[in-house]
């Protein structure tokens, strides 16, 4: 039996490490080459020597997602690169925490910037070529936190929730081209961005886990290969929470 993702390409922002490059090395074993958007360049070439460790094609772009002109060059090379792009998976993103009261204003519009308009500029952008080919797959990556609203996270959260309702639009405008788009709430994951809550808050919300443990960026990347692949080929508009039952 062939690959979920035989021959096809993927594209994955944010992959230089954490969830990103757990897709992309998910990917790559399961058929797809790959192109990485990061802005940490030498990151996303290591992640790309890993992909060809695999045996596929990769290439890599330093990338600001939330920069219009950016985000076009990059997919026009990675475009030129491998001729097409079959997957889109927008993951990149960071935080910058603090409460409402105490939130300075270019915090929010970073965060905001990053994950919500950086989604929507490279679905803009990765879309316009998927409706000429006819078929494409776009895999977004909210967060549980637009769900339950994190306390300090009033920009994560609500750049999240705005990633849930890209992702309907998305799938209802492109479906009839044959694109399908899909979300995924990921929970507590084992990521660098998680380990600076330290252990004691790590302990605390594995605790508050039904599961009883934190996430790997592993089993996500398991979700978003079957939201990839052609085993989910009649679901689009979809969230699917990956969080060990927590907030549910």
């Amino acid at each position: 039996m062939d690959p979920l993702l035989h021959d096809r390409v993927s594209l994955i922002t944010g992959a230089a490490s954490g969830i990103g490059r757990a897709v992309a090395l998910r990917f790559a074993a399961e058929g797809s080459d790959v192109f990485v958007f990061d802005l940490n360049e030498s990151g996303a070439r290591e992640t790309a020597d890993a992909v060809r460790a695999l045996g596929r094609r990769a290439g890599s772009a330093r990338v600001d997602v939330s920069d219009a002109a950016q985000v076009e060059s990059g997919v026009a090379d990675a475009e030129a690169a491998f001729g097409r792009i079959d997957v889109l998976v927008n993951n990149a993103g960071l935080t910058r925490d603090s409460t409402i009261a105490k939130m300075a204003e270019p915090d929010w519009d970073l965060v905001l910037d990053v994950h919500l308009k950086g989604t929507f500029l490279c679905t803009r952008a990765v879309g316009a070529r998927m409706r000429k080919a006819g078929r494409g797959a776009i895999v977004n990556l909210s967060s549980i936190s637009a769900k339950f609203g994190n306390f300090g996270q009033a920009n994560y959260a609500s750049a999240k929730a705005g990633i849930v309702a890209l992702t309907k639009v998305t799938a209802r405008e492109y479906a009839r081209y044959g694109v399908r788009a899909n979300a995924i709430q990921p929970g507590i994951i084992d990521t660098a961005m998680t380990r600076v809550l330290g252990e004691e808050v790590l302990a605390k919300r594995a605790q508050e886990t039904p599961l009883g443990r934190i996430g790997r960026p592993e089993e996500v990347a398991n979700v978003a290969l079957f939201l990839a692949s052609d085993l989910a080929s009649f679901v689009t508009g979809v969230v699917i929470e990956v969080t060990g039952g927590r907030h549910m």
